[in-house]
Parts: C-alpha cells; sequence; structure tokens
C-alpha cells in the first residue's frame, strides 16, 4: 500500500525528556545514511553534467580532441570504436540509472517525501512563464529547458555552418561544387544533432522508467516532452535528408543515390526507409490528426520499430551507439510492458453511470503501490487487439487493498463499444439468473504517475476541473478524507474543488467517491468546499434532486483469478534493478562475444551489418538474461499473491468491504459530499474572485496548491491566473509581502 510505504510527512517534534537518549543515539547514527544520499546524489549530478556539457560542447574542437584521443584508446580493445563512442555517450545514461535504483532502494522514502515549504516562496516546477502559445502552459523549469534547446541547436548549427565555409576554402574537392560541399556539411551535422536529440526523444517515452521516477515527473508530463522532442527531432532528420535530396539532384544521381546500400559507409536506402517512416509517425501525430484519426495515430506510431531498425542500418554500430543508451533503456521498458500486459485481469464490476460515464473496478494485488493521481491503460480485447488508452485512477489507495477503479468518459469510438457491450449484456441479464460471461477480456498497464502525491504538500489546495477531469479529484477526495479518518499525517486542511460541466447529469459524478460521507471528526479537521458550475442550462431541471441509480453489472467478465501485475510502474525495486543489470551486462556480454567470435574473426565490415548485430545484442541482452530475472520476478509476485488469495477473493465479492473501518456500524451518519456541493447555473467560475476569496480565507501567509485538470483553455485560464497573482505579490513584496503563492499543477488526460 502506498500510505503504508510512503512517510509523506514526518514529525519534526523532539519528544520528551525520555526520549532524549535514543535521540542522542539516534543522531548519532544519523551522518552514515546522510552521507551515502548525498554521495549518490553528487555521483548522478556529476555524470549528468559532464555527459550534458559533452553534448552541448561536441561541435567545438576542443571536446572534439578530447574525444578522439579517448576513442582512440578503445580501437584496439574487444569492443573497438563503437565502446568507446557507447562508453563516452551511452554509458552515463545506464550509469545514472543503476545509481537511481540504489538511491531509490536504499532511501525509498527520500526520494517520495515532500515536506511543507517552509517558507513562501516561487518554485520553478510550479511557477507558470508561459500560458499562451504552441507549447501550452509550461513552467520555469519547463522554460529554460526549452530555451536550453533551442540554445544547443542554433549553436551547433552555427559553429557547423562557419565550420563548412573554412573547409571550402581549406580544400578543393574537383567533383564538388561549394554548394554541393556546403549541403553535404551541413545535412552530415543536422544529423548528428538530431542524433544527439533522439537521446532525449527515448527518455521520456519509457514509461515506467528509473529515470522519471527519480525526479518524479509523471508519464502524461514526460509525454508532452516526448511530443516536443519529437516535432525538434523530425525536424532535424527532415532537414538532414532535405539537404542530401537537393545535393543529389543538383548532382543529377537522385535516384541513383536514394537507392545506393554501401557495404562500408553510410547506407543511404535504409536512411531513407527509416526517414519516411518517421515522417509518417510526425503528421499523424499532428494534433488535429491524432484527435480526429486515433486508430491512424496509434498504429503508424508503432513504426517506431522500423525507425530505430533502419537508423541503425543506416548510421552502422559506432555512429548508433551515440543514441543507443536511451534507445536500450526504452526496449528494457516496452520488454517489461509488453510481459505486463499479457495476463488478463479480473473486472469485479462495471457501471454505466446516467451521464455517460462508464466505471470500471479491476482487482488488485494488495502489494500493489499507486497514488491518487495515477494513470493506468487498459486494453479491451474484444474492441481492439492492439489499442491501449489511458485512464485516470478514480479510487483512492486507501479505498480498498485488492480493487482500484476508474471513470471512463464516452467520447469516441472505442469507449461508445464499451458502454455498448456493458449495455447490452446489462439489458440481457434482466430477469435471468445466468450472468452472461466472456464478453470482455480486459488487460492494464500501469499504473503510472507520481511517486510522490503532490496534492498532500499543501494545507491549502485548489483543485480545478472540467467535466470528467474531475475523476482524479474524485481519488485525493478520497485519500484526504480516509487518512483523516485513519489518523495518518495529512496536510490539507482547507479545500476549494471547482469543478464546470456542461449538463447537470454529469453532478453524479461526485456520488463516486468511495468516501461518501464526512463525518464530524473529518469536518473538524478539514474545510472543504465543492462549487460546480453548469455552464449550459440556465436553471436546474425538474428531475434535479432525483437519484438515478448505475446500472451495475458484476460477473459479465471473464474471472481467470487474475489481478494486475506490480511488474511496471512502482514495482519493487529490486527486482527492477536486478532486471536493469541483468540486461545491461547480458548486452555488453554478447556484444563482446559477437566482436570475438564472429566479427573480427570473419572480418565482418559492412556497416549495415554491424548495425544489425548491434541491435541484435541490445535484443538478446533485453530477452535473455533479463527474461530470465522478469521470469523470476513473476514467479515471486504469484507466490505472494497466493498468500493473499483468499482476502483478495472475499473482497472482490465486495469491492467496497475492505475499506470499511471497524465499528463503523454505530458511527453517527454523515454528511455525503453531494449535499455538500453548491451548483451555479448558467456561469462559468470567476478565478479572480474565487481564488481572492480563497487567499482570504486561508490566510495571507499561505502556500496554496492549485491543480487542474481539464481542457487546454481551462488550464491556461487558471495558469494566468496563478501567474498574475504571483506577480502582483512580487510586486507588491514591500506594501504586503505576506500574500500567498499560488502554486500551479495540471493533470492532463488529453495524452
Amino acid at each position: 500500500m502506498a500510505h503504508e510505504r510512503e512517510p509523506l510527512l514526518r514529525s519534526s517534534g523532539g519528544g520528551n525528556a525520555s526520549g532524549a537518549k535514543g535521540t542522542s543515539s539516534a543522531c548519532t547514527a544519523a551522518p552514515l545514511p546522510s552521507l551515502a544520499r548525498t554521495v549518490l546524489k553528487f555521483l548522478m549530478w556529476a555524470v549528468f553534467l559532464t555527459w550534458a556539457a559533452g553534448i552541448f560542447f561536441y561541435p567545438t574542437k576542443p571536446v572534439q580532441a578530447a574525444f578522439k584521443k579517448f576513442v582512440g584508446l578503445t580501437r584496439d580493445s574487444t569492443l573497438g570504436v563503437t565502446g568507446g563512442i557507447f562508453l563516452t555517450f551511452s554509458a552515463p545514461i545506464l550509469i545514472i540509472a543503476l545509481l537511481a535504483y540504489v538511491y531509490i532502494s536504499f532511501f525509498p522514502s527520500d526520494h517520495m517525501e515532500k515536506r511543507k515549504l517552509r517558507s513562501l516562496s516561487f518554485r520553478l516546477w510550479t511557477f507558470p512563464v508561459l500560458v499562451d502559445g504552441p507549447f501550452g502552459v509550461v513552467s520555469a523549469v519547463e522554460f529554460i529547458g526549452i530555451v536550453l534547446f533551442i540554445v544547443y541547436v542554433v549553436y551547433s548549427m552555427t559553429y557547423y555552418a562557419v565550420e563548412s565555409v573554412s573547409l571550402i576554402r581549406e580544400f578543393d574537392i574537383p567533383s564538388m561544387t561549394d554548394s554541393e560541399l556546403i549541403l553535404h556539411v551541413i545535412g552530415l551535422r543536422l544529423g548528428s544533432v538530431g542524433l544527439f536529440c533522439m537521446v532525449f526523444l527515448f527518455l521520456p517515452v519509457a514509461r515506467g522508467s528509473v529515470l522519471l521516477r527519480l525526479i518524479d515527473i509523471p508519464f502524461e508530463h514526460a509525454t508532452r516532452y516526448h511530443v516536443w522532442l519529437g516535432h525538434l527531432t523530425m525536424a532535424l532528420f527532415t532537414l538532414h535528408g532535405l539537404c542530401y535530396v537537393i545535393e543529389w539532384s543538383m548532382q543529377g544521381k537522385l535516384l541513383e543515390q536514394m537507392v545506393e546500400w554501401k557495404e562500408i559507409g553510410v547506407a543511404n536506402l535504409p536512411g531513407v526507409i527509416s526517414l519516411a517512416a518517421g515522417l509518417l509517425m510526425w503528421v499523424t501525430s499532428l494534433h488535429p490528426v491524432r484527435k480526429r484519426f486515433f486508430e491512424l495515430f496509434f498504429y503508424t506510431h508503432q513504426l517506431y520499430v522500423v525507425f530505430i531498425v533502419f537508423l541503425a542500418f543506416h548510421v552502422g554500430d559506432f555512429i548508433f551507439s551515440f543514441s543507443a543508451g536511451a534507445v536500450f533503456l526504452f526496449m528494457l521498458d516496452r520488454f517489461l510492458r509488453f510481459w505486463q500486459s499479457r495476463a488478463k485481469v479480473d473486472i469485479i464490476s462495471a457501471a454505466c453511470r446516467p451521464c455517460g460515464t462508464v466505471e470500471l473496478v479491476f482487482s488488485k494485488p494488495a502489494s500493489l503501490r499507486y497514488n491518487a493521481l495515477s494513470f493506468i491503460f487498459i486494453q479491451v480485447r474484444e474492441l481492439s487487439f492492439l489499442q491501449w488508452h489511458p485512464f485516470s485512477v478514480s479510487s483512492s489507495p486507501m479505498d480498498g487493498r485488492y480493487h482500484m477503479s476508474v471513470l471512463i468518459k464516452v467520447l469516441g469510438t472505442w469507449t461508445e463499444k464499451l458502454r455498448s457491450i456493458i449495455t447490452d449484456v446489462q439489458e440481457q441479464n434482466r430477469g435471468d439468473s445466468e450472468l452472461q460471461c466472456g464478453r470482455i477480456t480486459a488487460c492494464v498497464e500501469g499504473p503510472y504517475g507520481h511517486e510522490s502525491p503532490y496534492h498532500l504538500m499543501y494545507e491549502n489546495l485548489i483543485l480545478v476541473a472540467g467535466g470528467i477531469g474531475i475523476s482524479p479529484f474524485l481519488a485525493i477526495l478520497s485519500d484526504i478524507i480516509h487518512r483523516i479518518e485513519e489518523g495518518k499525517q495529512c496536510m490539507p486542511k482547507n479545500v476549494l474543488v471547482l469543478w464546470s460541466v456542461k449538463k447537470s447529469k454529469e453532478l453524479s459524478l461526485l456520488t463516486a467517491v468511495d468516501a461518501q460521507t464526512i463525518t464530524s471528526s473529518v469536518s473538524d479537521k478539514l474545510r472543504l468546499d465543492i462549487q460546480a458550475f453548469v455552464t449550459q442550462e440556465s436553471w436546474p431541471p425538474l428531475e434535479d434532486g432525483i437519484v438515478v441509480d448505475d446500472q451495475k453489472a458484476p460477473g459479465m467478465f471473464v474471472k481467470n483469478g487474475t489481478t494486475m501485475s506490480g511488474l511496471v510502474g512502482t514495482g519493487d525495486n529490486f527486482w527492477a534493478a536486478m532486471y536493469f543489470l541483468a540486461s545491461t551486462l547480458g548486452f555488453l556480454l554478447a556484444y563482446a562475444l559477437v566482436q570475438v567470435y564472429y566479427v573480427k574473426p570473419h572480418h565482418v565490415v559492412a556497416w549495415w551489418y554491424l548495425g544489425l548485430l548491434f541491435m541484435l545484442c541490445m535484443a538478446a541482452g533485453v530477452a535473455l538474461p533479463g527474461g530470465l530475472v522478469v521470469l523470476l520476478w513473476h514467479l515471486a509476485e504469484k507466490r505472494r499473491l497466493e498468500d493473499e488469495k483468499w482476502d483478495a477473493a472475499s473482497s472482490q465479492s465486495s469491492p467496497r468491504a475492505d475499506q470499511t473501518p471497524p465499528g463503523d456500524d454505530d458511527a453517527a451518519p454523515g454528511v455525503s459530499l453531494a449535499a455538500m456541493r453548491t451548483t451555479r447555473y448558467g456561469c462559468r467560475p470567476n478565478f479572480q474572485e474565487e481564488f481572492a476569496a480563497f487567499a482570504e480565507r486561508a490566510g495571507d501567509a499561505a502556500d496554496v496548491g492549485v491543480l487542474v485538470c481539464g481542457p487546454q483553455g481551462l488550464q491556461t485560464s487558471v495558469a494566468r491566473e496563478c501567474r498574475a497573482r504571483n506577480l502582483r505579490r512580487g510586486a507588491a513584496a514591500g506594501k504586503s509581502s505576506s500574500r500567498a503563492v499560488f502554486h500551479f499543477n495540471s493533470h492532463s488526460f488529453d495524452l
């Protein structure tokens, strides 16, 4: 359970006099783990900064001279030139990943713990700098990253352009004109810069990556970075190919050069195939295309396999090793996701709500960790064997040990078919004691999300939702209520919910919160205000207040006694580290053996073939030693699940039973969350007024966490208000330095 392993807030009290001796001995023992933690952090930062600096300054002559000297030292070794390049540009990523596994294994609470901010201050992660434009809402840290990438590309290409002019003056190549030589050199350099950008392209898309867990970037944010980097990388690769196409056209050898497949040197035809696959992925991933034709986007994006493999054919093993580390981490993640997604997961129940929303309740092991802002990917094989759709978890990890629920808004073809299947079974089951089985086969991947639930960082919390965006906030409210009821550490004391919906029938989603009542013990510690805004209705409907029961369809699914797997997401740190280590060592060993017993004895020199062997060694390292570790991990998990078998069976027969605290039968009835809701019709929330009133209620000297989940326009409006209030506070610091600081956080469901 997340709340058992994540001490989000530690008491800072020193205890009484009787505990002074124990405190003193604890203080003497504290420096050793603190020193180890500091050393690990220093090593990771040192490796990362050195690696990043090497990439940034790679175009300069001093760095290239040092690089060539280092590669020269490895030329006669077993790994050869490829090994030298790999150690320089790919090994640092793998070293950081290894240190990250050590860090989160030995300090499991340190990287997840979030403390209350000690003083009012802006934070780079939560201060929105840009709220309009092609990038959407951009925080200060993200803005710095965008600027650094732009500076890197402009600086590198400027340096290379100046270098190409000097080459023309220095060398006279009769077979090429000055224009052709400039195009050749610029095209080559565009490709090299694109190759470095491709390193960062694959790091965010590894959903369960330990690097994302270490720096606590949830996958929905990482997806944004992947999109940005994808545009940049494909623009560079497209310009790279365009330079050569123009050069070949000027020489009158366009078709001849495009189909050329050299044994020694860069093979042009694989490059054309790789670029074509990349362009298809790029065009279909554009937002208008993806929004209207999701299946087209999804299926064409599977061409990443063609893109990577033919890129290795195109440049050979030693050039491909510039970005091999990031690709290898992606392969590790993809293999683990494939293994997890093979299992069919039991669906405990399904409910079709009147507002056009489906609730699915899945079986999960008690040991599976997640938090109230997690996502899972769901595949329904009766609808599509390949499509996986992400949904935000609507249940708190404290709702129950053996179940997890999601709310699915019916918005497209896939969700319409899902709702249709459920409603059809409901119609068939009416008056029939025999329930229909085998209608849906569900597979689940995840959960993914924040390592630390940042909604627990703030005493004052504003949750802004649009439509189905209320789903993760239902989990947050349930999580907060459960923590207070069970006497656990819980920061939020003052919570405001601003929820915009189009029609009043959507308000029934509020009843999906498992902890549906606020008892006196909770209301004394939590001030909760729920404001709902119905934008497309001016007056309450006649049936307002009439509760419509959800149509549930339990037992309509195949029961395999299978729960969600913990192999991906926040899985077991020890087994995850062993999988990474075994796969990495297996890859390096496989490559060394291929070099010693095949490449050198048989004098293999074809670049494309060496690239193929390099890719096969990577795949062998992941599938063989890595696969063996995953198998052992799976068996260990299976044995652990056997111990939970009977408890899980009882909780699945009554999915909400495992959340009821003992003694609740005699507890006084509380107030339902739906009854606490204040509904306004025919208007939208005025964020300026709402934020001002909340700041006054919370007190001037307060940090206010703002979390928004909804359409891009809603996020923009909230971010603009947060930025305006923070800037006004900074400008008036001398007059009123105690004004509240608003920390903007977003939770996106448009992935």
